[in-house]
């Protein structure tokens, strides 16, 4: 589904960089001044961003946070689309926001630096959930993945061994950590690529709640049946971190952010991809539909879609920018870790969230529930 030459072309190799209009145009009154409301994941919105958009162009940014998608569905729907004016759904989740017309159709127009997205982002976009009845709602703003993180001092493996099984092997008896809610399709990967539970690479849970049931009681039990290899679970990038910090977990599947910074911390820590296929997933951002601050929300989007921006994004917190020629301003440690993390096999092999049917989610909290009370 997604041009994966294209990723490693545009997110891991030094290319060009595109030229990218001013953030604000002079004459813009309404965007140069006032406040920009913006909800995003803990980690996406840095310091040194909102100095660099302030300064830029005069608008303040008032941060909240969430950990979660769920989370941040929830408290936009509980407050009817309004007191943000962007935010950051997971182009899957989009699909949720639609029927209560939570989000805002994007006025292309306004978007002066979306021409520096990586085209084929933009162009996948649509197929997992960034359009409703043909509007733009959602464009790409990341892209990364959910994998193996170990301590390579206890887990001595070869790259090409590395597995979603690696969870579940003796040697990792209490020190596992995982996310419930992604772990029942890491466990799905392994199970189907060892022939025990067939389900077309995971795509079935997605096709009936029967075929979800099927598959997902297998994942249930399997998880339950082995919960002596559970360390901690983890909910977002700050728990997970402390999984691997405090509460002893030497090996987890985790989102590559916690991998990547606990790498830059300590060689021992690898993030690799797995070899049924590392879990991916593509961010985006949009705006609410009862944003009040709507130049503001404009600017501030346009910002993000340069590849300055995009860079600071990859070197705060080793997520890959969707906006081309960023990694140029990502810095080292960022560039070497994609080069170690990433390369054409493993890339052509990852595993794409799909776009959430309308039972998707409320099936996957009874599973989660399982697990976390077994």
């Amino acid at each position: 589904m997604i041009s994966r030459r294209s990723l490693l072309k545009s997110s891991a190799a030094t290319g060009v960089i595109l030229s990218a209009p001013a953030i604000l145009k002079a004459t813009d009154a309404l965007a140069s001044s006032g406040q920009v409301n913006v909800f995003a994941w803990g980690d996406y919105i840095q310091q040194n961003q909102i100095d660099k958009f302030e300064d830029e162009s005069g608008i303040k940014i008032n941060l909240s946070t969430y950990g979660s998608n769920d989370e941040a569905e929830q408290k936009l729907k509980a407050a009817g689309g309004k007191g943000f004016d962007v935010i950051f759904p997971s182009v899957t989740n989009g699909p949720n926001y639609y029927p209560d017309d939570l989000l805002a159709e994007l006025d292309e127009s306004k978007l002066v630096n979306a021409s520096n997205l990586i085209p084929s982002m933009v162009n996948d976009s649509v197929k997992l959930g960034g359009t409703y009845r043909g509007k733009r709602m959602l464009l790409p703003f990341n892209w990364g993945t959910e994998a193996i993180t170990f301590d390579s001092s206890i887990f001595p493996m070869a790259d090409a061994d590395v597995s979603f099984g690696s969870l579940w092997m003796p040697e990792a008896a209490g020190k596992s950590a995982f996310r419930q809610k992604s772990v029942i399709m890491g466990v799905g990967l392994y199970l189907d690529s060892i022939g025990e539970v067939k389900s077309n690479r995971m795509l079935e849970v997605y096709k009936t709640e029967d075929d979800a049931r099927r598959v997902w009681d297998a994942c249930a039990k399997f998880i339950i049946g082995n919960k002596d290899k559970i360390a901690a679970f983890w909910n977002n990038a700050t728990e997970a971190e402390n999984a691997f910090k405090q509460a002893g977990a030497g090996i987890g599947q985790t989102w590559d952010t916690t991998g990547l910074l606990l790498n830059r911390e300590d060689a021992k820590w690898k993030y690799r991809m797995p070899k049924e296929g590392g879990i991916t997933w593509m961010d985006s951002v949009g705006i609410p539909s009862g944003a009040e601050n709507i130049e503001q929300a404009y600017a501030f989007i346009n910002a993000l879609m340069t590849p300055e921006f995009g860079g600071l994004l990859s070197k705060n917190t080793g997520y890959n920018s969707a906006v081309a020629g960023a990694a140029d301003f990502a810095g080292d440690d960022y560039k070497n870790q994609f080069a170690e993390t990433y390369n054409a096999e493993n890339l052509a092999n990852l595993w794409w969230w799909q776009a959430d049917t309308p039972w998707f989610a409320p099936l996957r909290q009874e599973y989660v529930d399982k697990i976390t009370n077994a």
